[in-house]
């Protein structure tokens, strides 16, 4: 009896080992990703619309740092507190990360506001919280009085009218008397 318990235990133990690939597919660590298709998102703060996102293509990853990916381009039209159209931003890929507020924005990013002006970068920041682009890399600022070319890191407010350029260059217009 005891050699059919011996047999039976050694042929239960061998018929339970798993392959390793198996094992790391049942405890290895899984990335959801949702995706929605032609979005149209409105942001409100406040009770207040601050933000209108278009885009052809979202992907939302959960994993330990969730965050939302438009691979294929996005569109963003700024609200001010009353309401009305302050500016607008372009790029074809952004990066929204939910935790800290924070959207990372590349590949001929445009941010133009109401009165015509114009910054160009190959990728920049946004923080929702405090409404404020920046960037270290090379910036392109147009206004109707002056133009900034090769200017390097910037921190702006999302509606231009604050704008600072760390390292200028490029062709400045004075005012007379100067």
């Amino acid at each position: 009896m005891s050699v059919a318990c011996c047999l039976s235990s050694i042929f239960f133990f061998s018929a339970c080992e798993n392959s390793e690939e198996a094992i790391q597919e049942w405890t290895g660590t899984k990335v959801l990703v949702e995706e929605a298709h032609n979005i149209n998102t409105l942001f409100s703060q406040g009770g207040r619309m601050r933000a209108r996102l278009t885009a052809p293509l979202m992907l939302r990853y959960s994993t330990d740092t969730v965050y939302v990916e438009f691979p294929k381009s996005l569109h963003v039209d700024f609200y001010d507190s009353t309401g009305k159209k302050e500016s607008e931003l372009d790029a074809l890929y952004g990066k929204y990360f939910e935790t800290t507020n924070r959207v990372y924005l590349r590949d001929s990013v445009v941010v133009a506001n109401v009165q015509g002006d114009t910054l160009r970068s190959p990728d920049l920041w946004w923080n929702q919280a405090t409404g404020k682009f920046y960037t270290d890399k090379v910036v392109r600022i147009k206004t109707s009085d002056k133009t900034v070319n090769g200017g390097r890191g910037l921190e702006a407010d999302q509606d231009l009218s604050n704008t600072y350029i760390f390292e200028p260059k490029g062709v400045i217009a004075a005012p007379p008397g100067m």
